[in-house]
């Protein structure tokens, strides 16, 4: 048999339904994946890193209860197969086998991308002089500039889902990103600032919308704003943030919080708080999978339910967890098109899509005019988050100390420290401003990564702790 996905025999899919699903099964599914990637990296004015990858493989899972078997194969052969169904079942511990069902293919409920390769529409040329044009530009603005590092990637996954009702699902997902790093140089200090882009697109937009020149100025900028910049002060203080990509923030210590397995098992500091006022009023949170082309979007989850916009928190009471299936079955409602996987050999998790807070009535400038004493902290970089407290530490990339209203130098080394739960309630102030990120989410949960998108207006904490080294 051709290995690929659309060589599998009608038979073939119809005799692994078969051997998956038993009588007493709550859920199962066949999840065929094949997937290409290609990325092109410059370093010291030349490209020197090109790579080519291709994937390929089907996960069989059958749900009872709360045991999911899953098993996996990346051989399209018709024994592999087989062996990859009878063994997933085996795993949920299965009765007698269901009768053959009939696969039928049913269409998406709506489109959010082209079904298009990204990878076919620009040649490895043009990606490469647009890495060149990168640097080029990069060094033109400011003689500073010593190091760029400059990278561009691009993904097509073809999916295809068959259910336990014998539905079958298929989709096309691109998926492109360019990133920028810049290193400069000053009476012997070396700073960094970096930018990136991208979303569910070709990868010729990157070049038609000027995504490279944008993205190169963005961190050029950066990087001399970081040689400026003096050290952050510490301790307990209002603090702002920025609107687009500081969203991260309500990513890690609200949203994972919010995902459903976590509050079936009560680990989450949100669990058993349904219809609770758990934020300030004002604070509304929404995941929506829906959004066209951007990086956490989906026709459908990869469990075959479509995806839609979920609203988690409303002026600040909540009303909504993320679902897989399973999840959902076990709380007793209605999956909510959030089960993802990183690939067929992962099982499905709760995930968050393109999660971000709805905004509100507030000027920005009229919040950094009401800072006495605070940060203003625009973008952010690594954080980290612990689900069942809700304590969160995240690293500033640009941010600002303000006195009296007025901004008055860059800060270097500020963390950012709280309980998600707590600083939500601690929000006086919600921007008019609301923007997504510029596209370069990825999320980590169980060993898997997956592309999200995040996004929030500027808000005003009242109290969050600072971590600084000023003196």
């Amino acid at each position: 048999m051709n290995s690929s996905i659309l060589s599998i025999e009608h038979q073939t899919l119809n005799d692994m339904l078969h051997a998956l699903i038993p009588t007493d099964a709550d859920d199962a599914d066949l999840y065929l994946q094949h997937s290409m990637s290609e990325s092109l990296s410059l370093e010291e004015g030349r490209v020197k890193h090109v790579s080519a990858s291709t994937s390929q493989g089907m996960g069989a899972r059958v749900i009872k209860g709360e045991v999911s078997g899953h098993a996996y194969t990346d051989r399209f052969e018709r024994d592999a197969l087989m062996d990859a169904a009878k063994a997933a079942r085996a795993i949920a511990n299965t009765s007698s086998m269901k009768k053959p069902l009939n696969i039928t293919p049913l269409k998406l409920s709506h489109k959010l991308y082209l079904p298009n390769n990204p990878m076919q529409q620009v040649t490895m040329e043009q990606r490469k002089k647009l890495l060149e044009s990168v640097d080029s530009l990069a060094r033109s603005l400011d003689s500073r500039v010593e190091q760029v590092f400059a990278s561009v990637s691009a993904s097509f996954s073809k999916i295809h889902i068959i259910r336990m009702d014998g539905m079958h699902l298929s989709d096309d997902r691109p998926l492109v990103r360019l990133n920028v790093t810049v290193v400069v140089e000053e009476n012997g200090k070396r700073e960094t600032g970096g930018a990136g882009g991208g979303g569910r697109f070709d990868l010729s937009q990157l070049i038609e919308k000027n995504d490279a020149e944008h993205l190169t100025r963005e961190a050029v900028r950066l990087a001399l704003l970081n040689l400026e910049a003096k050290a952050a002060p510490a301790g307990t203080m209002p603090v702002v943030l920025g609107s687009g990509w500081p969203g991260i923030l309500l990513h890690e210590a609200v949203g994972h919080g919010l995902e459903g397995d976590f509050n079936r098992k009560g680990s989450s500091v949100f669990a058993e708080k349904m219809g609770q006022q758990v934020a300030a009023k004002g604070v509304t949170v929404v995941d929506d999978g829906t959004i066209p082309h951007r990086r956490g979007s989906l026709n459908f989850d990869d469990e075959g339910t479509p995806t839609q916009r979920n609203v988690l928190i409303e002026d600040g009471v909540l009303v909504g967890y993320l679902q897989d299936k399973q999840n959902a079955r076990l709380m007793g409602v209605a999956a909510t098109g959030n089960g993802r996987r990183e690939s067929y050999a992962d099982p499905v998790q709760p995930r968050m899509t393109n999660t971000f807070m709805l905004e509100g009535q507030d000027n920005p400038k009229d919040m950094l005019a009401s800072l006495d004493e605070g940060i203003y902290a625009v973008n952010f970089g690594g954080g980290q988050v612990d689900i069942t407290s809700g304590k969160f530490v995240f690293t500033t990339s640009e941010a600002y100390y303000v006195k009296n209203g007025v901004i008055q130098y860059p800060v270097k080394g500020a963390t950012l420290m709280g309980m998600g739960h707590e600083a939500l309630q601690k929000i006086s102030m919600i921007g008019n401003d609301l923007a997504l990120d510029p596209g370069v989410g990825t999320c980590g949960k169980g060993g898997q990564s997956v592309p999200v998108g995040v996004g929030m207006p500027s808000i005003r904490i009242d109290e969050l702790t600072v971590g600084g080294t000023q003196a």
